[in-house]
Protein backbone atom coordinates (compact mmCIF):
# COMPACT_ATOMS: atom_id res chain seq x y z
CA UNK A 1 0.00 0.00 0.00
CA UNK A 2 2.84 2.57 0.60
CA UNK A 3 4.03 2.49 -2.55
CA UNK A 4 0.96 3.00 -4.61
CA UNK A 5 0.65 5.45 -2.39
CA UNK A 6 3.46 6.89 -2.83
CA UNK A 7 3.22 6.59 -6.88
CA UNK A 8 -0.17 8.19 -6.71
CA UNK A 9 0.84 11.29 -4.15
CA UNK A 10 3.89 11.75 -6.93
CA UNK A 11 1.62 11.79 -10.16
CA UNK A 12 -0.60 14.08 -8.32
CA UNK A 13 2.19 16.46 -7.47
CA UNK A 14 3.63 16.17 -11.22
CA UNK A 15 0.70 16.93 -12.67
CA UNK A 16 -0.66 19.25 -10.65
CA UNK A 17 2.87 21.31 -11.40
CA UNK A 18 2.06 20.50 -15.26
CA UNK A 19 -0.86 22.38 -15.15
CA UNK A 20 -0.17 25.16 -13.09
CA UNK A 21 2.86 25.83 -15.70
CA UNK A 22 -0.12 25.86 -18.29
CA UNK A 23 2.01 22.33 -20.25
CA UNK A 24 0.66 19.72 -21.91
CA UNK A 25 1.79 16.26 -21.88
CA UNK A 26 3.12 16.17 -25.17
CA UNK A 27 5.22 19.63 -24.02
CA UNK A 28 6.64 17.68 -21.08
CA UNK A 29 7.42 14.38 -22.46
CA UNK A 30 9.43 16.40 -25.27
CA UNK A 31 11.44 18.42 -22.98
CA UNK A 32 12.23 15.34 -20.47
CA UNK A 33 12.33 13.02 -23.74
CA UNK A 34 10.32 10.62 -22.10
CA UNK A 35 7.05 8.42 -24.27
CA UNK A 36 3.95 10.59 -23.42
CA UNK A 37 1.98 7.21 -22.92
CA UNK A 38 4.70 6.89 -19.83
CA UNK A 39 4.47 10.07 -18.59
CA UNK A 40 0.55 9.34 -18.40
CA UNK A 41 1.01 6.41 -16.71
CA UNK A 42 3.18 8.10 -14.06
CA UNK A 43 0.81 10.96 -13.11
CA UNK A 44 -2.10 8.22 -12.75
CA UNK A 45 0.31 6.35 -10.61
CA UNK A 46 0.31 3.45 -12.71
CA UNK A 47 4.47 3.38 -13.34
CA UNK A 48 7.02 3.99 -10.83
CA UNK A 49 9.77 6.41 -12.28
CA UNK A 50 12.68 5.77 -11.81
CA UNK A 51 15.30 8.37 -10.14
CA UNK A 52 16.60 9.48 -13.75
CA UNK A 53 13.23 9.85 -14.97
CA UNK A 54 12.52 12.05 -12.20
CA UNK A 55 15.27 14.17 -12.76
CA UNK A 56 14.25 14.91 -16.64
CA UNK A 57 10.50 15.37 -15.13
CA UNK A 58 11.66 17.75 -12.30
CA UNK A 59 13.75 19.66 -15.47
CA UNK A 60 11.25 20.01 -17.69
CA UNK A 61 8.69 21.05 -14.89
CA UNK A 62 11.15 23.54 -13.70
CA UNK A 63 10.93 21.97 -10.28
CA UNK A 64 13.86 21.23 -7.84
CA UNK A 65 13.83 16.86 -7.19
CA UNK A 66 13.93 18.11 -2.96
CA UNK A 67 10.62 20.22 -3.37
CA UNK A 68 8.45 17.40 -5.29
CA UNK A 69 10.24 14.62 -2.71
CA UNK A 70 9.13 16.70 -0.25
CA UNK A 71 5.73 17.27 -0.98
CA UNK A 72 5.02 13.95 -1.57
CA UNK A 73 6.37 13.16 1.97
CA UNK A 74 4.20 15.69 3.04
CA UNK A 75 0.88 13.93 0.90
CA UNK A 76 2.00 10.12 2.20
CA UNK A 77 2.45 11.75 5.68
CA UNK A 78 -1.19 13.25 5.76
CA UNK A 79 -3.15 9.92 4.42
CA UNK A 80 -0.91 7.83 6.98
CA UNK A 81 -2.21 10.22 9.50
CA UNK A 82 -5.84 9.75 7.90
CA UNK A 83 -5.79 5.95 7.55
CA UNK A 84 -4.29 5.46 11.51
CA UNK A 85 -7.45 7.82 12.72
CA UNK A 86 -9.46 5.72 10.75
CA UNK A 87 -8.72 2.33 11.69
CA UNK A 88 -8.23 3.58 15.42
CA UNK A 89 -10.67 1.82 17.56
CA UNK A 90 -13.81 3.66 18.90
CA UNK A 91 -13.38 3.72 22.80
CA UNK A 92 -16.13 1.99 24.86
CA UNK A 93 -17.39 3.69 28.07
CA UNK A 94 -17.44 1.24 30.70
CA UNK A 95 -21.22 0.95 32.28
CA UNK A 96 -21.36 1.04 36.39
CA UNK A 97 -22.56 -2.10 38.15
CA UNK A 98 -25.55 -2.76 38.16
CA UNK A 99 -26.49 -0.18 35.19
CA UNK A 100 -29.69 -0.83 32.72
CA UNK A 101 -28.91 -0.46 28.99
CA UNK A 102 -32.01 0.57 27.06
CA UNK A 103 -33.00 -1.26 23.88
CA UNK A 104 -33.29 1.50 20.49
CA UNK A 105 -35.58 -1.05 19.46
Amino acid sequence: MAMVLFRRSLGDILRSRRTDLGLTLREVSGAARVSLGYISEIERGQKEASSELLASLCDALEMPLSDVLREVADAVALEEAAALVAAAPTPITPRRAGEVVASAA
